[in-house]
């Protein structure tokens, strides 16, 4: 059963989905995305586990109080243990971030490692860990930029260009499955939000390296088949094992994975939260 529930934190209220029996699983998404990003893999990884997914605070169901304002790792990484200490007080719990929902993973384990078991994190754009990151990090500003300028069409056409294609939202996927085209709407009207107070903060943020090498033992990088060669997507998660020791787990499908072929990508999560 999909129980829809909300969670009031400073400054704002967490709309979450419960399914399932047994551990915790928190799902993260990222983008303008919301719970429904993982709609099509949900069932499958609750047949294991206690899934939780939810749409981070100023998205869809999750309203601010008070007005927008950049969005900060460290602010989304404690709404995530606060609602992992509602839904299992006490309990273990293991992590799937997605993209910024990644980053926020990244984040949490780097704040709460005591109450991880598992933190898989698929493709964060970090691109502050590239060796190079200075034309990525023009990339995602000039898409903000010509946010402000065009509006947010004209933007996440720039983004999609600049990423090889490799950077496409949930809403354009050529064949929507159900379970997207009814939360293609929401995504569309968080586009604004994520464009101006999330993208740039979240890709230009530096992850707590030392504190996430501590608690290796408790990360998977990972990244997908597809985005090899897509630097900002695939590189930052391949250098980021490389900086904790772990080794890179590679996903089918590419940037989009659980949205596009959830059950390939489902399967590959269990194996990473069981190893």
């Amino acid at each position: 059963m999909n129980a829809p529930h909300t969670l009031a934190v400073p400054g704002a209220a967490l709309h979450h989905e419960v399914r399932g029996e047994g551990p915790v699983l928190l799902l993260i998404p990222g983008g303008a995305g919301d719970a429904g990003m993982y709609a099509g893999m949900a069932p499958l990884l609750a047949a294991s586990y206690t899934v939780v997914t939810y749409d981070p605070r100023g998205m869809s169901r999750s309203p601010l109080e008070g007005p927008p304002g950049d969005q900060r790792v460290s602010v989304w990484a404690d709404d995530a243990h606060r609602l992992l200490d509602h839904v299992a007080p006490g309990a273990e719990a293991s992590v799937f971030g997605s993209s910024s929902g990644a980053i926020a993973a990244l984040g949490l384990l780097a704040r709460h490692p005591e109450r991880l078991r598992r933190v898989v994190a698929h493709e964060p754009p970090l691109v502050e860990l590239l060796a190079e990151p200075a034309p990525h990090r023009a990339l995602f500003t000039g898409v903000r930029d010509t946010f402000r300028a065009e509006g947010a069409g004209a933007a996440m056409e720039r983004m999609a260009a600049g990423l090889g294609g490799g950077g496409r939202t949930a809403a354009e996927v050529t064949e929507l499955p159900p379970w997207i085209a009814e939360m293609a709407p929401r995504m569309h009207a968080n586009t604004p939000y994520f464009l101006e107070h999330v993208l740039c903060p979240f890709t230009g943020s530096t992850p707590d390296v030392d504190a996430l090498a501590a608690a290796a033992d408790r990360l998977v990088p990972a990244a997908g088949h597809a985005s090899r060669g897509i630097t900002p997507l695939y590189g930052p998660a391949a250098r980021l094992a490389e900086l904790t020791g772990r080794d890179l787990s590679e996903f089918p499908g590419g940037h989009l994975g659980a949205v596009e072929i959830p059950t390939a990508f489902a399967n590959s999560l269990l194996q990473a939260l069981a190893a």
